[in-house]
């Protein structure tokens, strides 16, 4: 149904504009009523999501499908932190981002046809692989967020907001969501080795590698601030690079499978 799609973009839109139209004033926007809207915008994403992906003949876990879920959980994540953390910065990414993930579902509905019945331990995986990229994506926004205020608090042009969270908490919080995102993907690694027997194989290499250059990256940035301390640049350059090189491995090879030489 078209119905589901077109309503999520909808009410993403209208939280959007109420978001932007007000980013930067003294008071920031209405965060009770932009995460009303939001939430249904959500629910409706949620719906669309439930019919692209389970069909009579298995999950499709379309590249497509794949992406807007991620954009899914991340847009649940902020919508719900709305209402208790200083988070406005970035939620205009998450719902611009999302509008666009649903537009795929209805413009780009390709099919990758998955039995996680029969593979429960591959769907553990799966669902760990998932958790880990959205964590790790939120903790990108973060630091997006965080060089954004530092940036505006260097050249003295930030508006005092009480939409606006301090930097140190800022930075504080992004640590904790690499932690997680961390320990996650640790999850998602050791059970692709134990349950996927085909891990360097089929095309699939790159990934896995990729993938253990990322962690790598995020446990650089972790010694780095319990040891020798980590300035908010380099932070910002290690999170960025940990979710890039996480993006290209989940999806590089698939966006030119799917979509490219479709």
């Amino acid at each position: 149904m078209v119905i589901f799609p077109a309503v999520a973009m909808f009410f993403y839109c209208a939280a959007l504009i109420l978001v932007t139209s007000r980013l930067f004033h003294i008071s920031g926007p209405n965060r009770p009523i932009v995460a009303g809207i939001a939430a249904v915008a959500v629910l409706f994403h949620a719906l669309s999501l439930s019919q692209a992906i389970f069909t009579t003949d298995g999950q499709n876990f379309s590249l497509t499908n794949v992406i807007s879920l991620v954009n899914w959980i991340i847009a649940f994540t902020f919508t719900v932190l709305l209402l208790r953390l200083k988070v406005i910065i970035v939620v205009p990414v998450v719902y611009a981002c999302s509008i666009i993930s649903v537009a795929l579902l209805w413009l780009l509905p390709p099919q990758y046809i998955i039995h996680f019945e029969l593979y429960p331990e591959i769907l553990g995986h799966v669902v760990l692989s998932l958790m880990a990229y959205s964590a790790l994506m939120i903790a990108a926004l973060y630091a997006i967020q965080l060089w954004f205020i530092q940036q505006k608090l260097k050249s003295k042009q930030l508006v005092i907001s009480s939409a606006l969270p301090p930097l140190m908490t800022v930075e504080k919080q992004l640590y904790h969501l690499v932690i997680i995102g961390m320990s996650l993907l640790s999850l998602s690694l050791i059970t692709g080795f134990i349950f996927l027997e085909d891990m360097f194989a089929d095309g699939k290499g790159h990934k896995a590698i990729l993938s253990l250059l990322a962690w790598s990256v995020y446990a650089t940035m972790l010694w780095q601030h319990y040891t020798l301390g980590c300035k908010i640049r380099t932070a910002v350059l290690y999170t960025l690079s940990g979710a890039g090189l996480l993006t290209i491995g989940y999806f590089g090879a698939r966006v030119v499978k799917e979509l490219i030489l479709k």
